[in-house]
């Protein structure tokens, strides 16, 4: 968002005051990148885990176009001849902002969309379990975490086709770059170490040594000064020094579930965005001296985020509330929300997505793409403030259920119910068993008709979800009515 007075007709678009948005930075660029307004040009894109489909939303008016369908709910996604897309989740972008990378954990799959027709152009299949994918600043290669084994699979861009493989620790979680494209940074989720590897020859020249073995998620700054790197298993972020020796320069206690980091260059400075989803907030913080200047409370679990192209908005989305957050840079407050498709995971906005046409070709509505009931849960006896936030994202005559579980003993074994009782006495129906991590939070799943169990309108076959130590134990945390 700074300005500077340059000479016209340096950079395209120059006035003839010579006054051109300059020196803004908004990541994943580098802080000498121009500033690119928000405009019906633009596009904010989601991952969508449980709907499988990429969603496509305007940020000049803050509304859906649509949906990328890359494949089907349950039961549709079981069947032995399925041929789409499962849980749709990672996303990154082409430094031209012409193509879309979508990583989809459960079909093992990089998907390549264009961004000005919203169509395919190519579906690679790498490793088990990728996580996230992003193409290298100078746009020759896109580097894929393959969390469910050991390695970097290095594709080719122009190709979509692997091309080599960069040894890890087990579990690499995601990559970025460095901006002026040195380093790759490769968080870990399986192991505390990010390696740092040299993008030239793939070599790995450095690591950091991460306070937990559980990081889904790495940024860097525009100026190329640090990195920032978010632990989901003990509530934390850390802050490197992203040049040797990349030593620790700040560890931050965000909060229980702390998903995702990125950054916004404003007149006010640079300054870090990091969602947490136990507390459904995004906690802002300056880049110089790591204080905390903002706390914004922005909906169901937030998840993925990233600026917009002048650093004046961020946008976040929420997992358990099927819905994407702008948020207001120069006030640090939500002003829209827009609903979009199941449990949206990753987040990218790219400028200039679509520099003509109106850029609606291929997409859908979002129709039963968007279903989804809420439930909170909250501490026995005390009803007042919900620990645990549930969401039923319909898959037809069935829902998948996900569980934000806060506010219990860490690492300790626990069993999410359907109770007879609110207070969990009567019958009980197991739904999950679950441990929580070392912040005594948990992301807790089960399938099955659980709406239509809880809703019930005749008290005799009326539900309840609880939370208990064990399957005959009391209720620790109760369905709030």
């Amino acid at each position: 968002m700074k300005r500077s007075l340059i000479f016209p007709g340096l950079l395209a678009g120059s006035s003839l005051l010579g006054l051109s948005p300059a020196l803004a930075g908004q990541a994943p660029g580098a802080a000498s990148a121009p500033d690119v307004a928000v405009s019906h040009r633009d596009r904010v894109y989601a991952a969508e885990q449980f709907s499988n489909t990429v969603s496509v939303t305007d940020p000049a008016s803050n509304k859906l176009l649509g949906v990328i369908r890359l494949g089907d709910p349950q039961p549709g996604n079981l069947s032995p001849l399925y041929k789409g897309q499962v849980l749709v989740h990672g996303m990154g972008f082409s430094s031209d902002h012409r193509t879309l990378a979508v990583v989809s954990i459960g079909s093992n799959s990089v998907t390549f969309i264009d961004t000005a027709t919203n169509a395919v152009k190519r579906t690679t299949y790498v490793g088990r379990s990728p996580h996230e994918a992003f193409f290298t600043p100078n746009g020759k290669e896109v580097w894929v975490t393959v969390r469910g084994e050991d390695y970097v699979a290095v594709l080719d861009a122009s190709t979509f086709e692997e091309k080599t493989r960069i040894k890890v620790a087990a579990g690499p979680g995601m990559t970025i770059f460095s901006p002026d494209g040195t380093y790759g940074y490769v968080c870990s989720s399986f192991n505390p170490e990010t390696a740092v590897i040299s993008v030239a020859d793939h070599k790995v020249i450095g690591k950091m040594k991460q306070d937990s073995p559980f990081c889904p998620n790495i940024a860097a700054t525009p100026d190329g000064a640090q990195i920032w790197l978010t632990l989901k298993d003990i509530g934390r972020t850390m802050a490197f020094n992203a040049r040797p020796p990349f030593n620790v320069l700040k560890t931050i206690d965000t909060g229980p579930i702390t998903n995702h980091v990125n950054f916004a260059a404003t007149p006010k400075g640079t300054f870090a965005y990091v969602t947490v989803g136990g507390l459904n907030q995004v906690k802002v913080f300056r880049t110089d001296d790591f204080s905390q200047v903002a706390t914004i409370p922005v909906g169901a679990l937030p998840h993925g985020l990233w600026p917009s192209g002048d650093g004046s908005r961020i946008y976040v989305g929420l997992e358990n509330a099927d819905a994407l957050a702008a948020i207001d840079t120069a006030t640090n407050a939500v002003v829209a929300t827009v609903p979009i498709g199941q449990a949206p995971q990753a987040l990218a906005y790219v400028p200039n997505a679509v520099p003509e046409g109106d850029g609606l070709q291929n997409l859908q509505p979002l129709a039963g793409a968007g279903g989804v009931f809420h439930l909170t849960l909250a501490r026995a006896g005390e009803k007042t403030i919900a620990q645990t936030t549930v969401s039923l994202f319909d898959q037809g005559l069935t829902q998948v259920l996900q569980g934000a579980v806060t506010g219990l003993e860490p690492k300790k074994r626990y069993v999410l119910a359907l109770a007879e009782n609110p207070d969990g006495g009567g019958d009980r129906q197991p739904l999950a068993a679950f441990m929580t991590n070392p912040a005594g939070s948990a992301i807790v799943n089960a399938v099955g008709p659980i709406r239509q169990i809880v809703n019930e309108s005749q008290t005799d076959r009326r539900r309840y979800l609880v939370i208990a130590a064990d399957d005959h134990g009391p209720a620790i945390q109760s369905q709030v009515e």
